[in-house]
């Protein structure tokens, strides 16, 4: 769900098998992405999975790197994740949003061959895209609380609307 010129367009890895069958991102109970995603400030209340095309009117889109569904992760292979950063490079030039926001480092690394990439904004650009990596919002990341994440996910909401030009902060 998508459109030309958002301020940012979130990328998933792929889509759980939960949300595969519902159509919605990031939908199983459990997943900290639109919680995390209104403490961050990107929208004005909590939306729920089901209210997605809403983000739209923010100036906000989701899509994924991988489309085939799967039960986790790490069950897609290296090919489907380089294939998988080919087209949504394809969808960023399409559409060009402002900040492409990779939802998952492990998946950036995959995707855009970038072994080193930390969580935060890159250097790599996509067309005149900008894009930063943020941590994976899935129960499964015990890494990261969700007050730690809205900080990071904040980081970007700023960056966006402040017209961040710089890598690194």
């Amino acid at each position: 769900m998508a459109a030309p010129g958002l301020r940012v367009l979130f990328c998933g890895i792929n889509p759980g098998l939960y949300s595969a069958a519902t159509g919605h991102h990031f939908a199983r109970p459990g997943n900290r992405f639109w919680p995390v995603l209104h403490a961050a400030g990107f929208t004005p209340r909590q939306l729920a999975p089901w209210e997605e095309r809403e983000l739209l009117g923010y100036g906000l889109g989701i899509t994924n790197v991988v489309a085939r569904a799967s039960a986790r992760a790490d069950e897609l292979s290296h090919e489907e994740y380089v294939e998988g950063g080919r087209a949504l490079e394809g969808r960023v030039r399409r559409w060009r949003p402002r900040w492409l926001a990779v939802v998952g480092v492990t998946a950036y690394r995959a995707a855009f061959d970038d072994r080193r990439a930390q969580v935060g904004p890159q250097e790599r650009t996509v067309g005149g895209t900008r894009i930063w990596v943020l941590p994976n919002p899935s129960g499964l990341n015990a890494h990261w609380s969700a007050a730690d994440m809205a900080a990071e996910y904040g980081r970007l909401r700023a960056a966006a609307e402040d017209g961040y030009a710089g890598a690194g902060g």
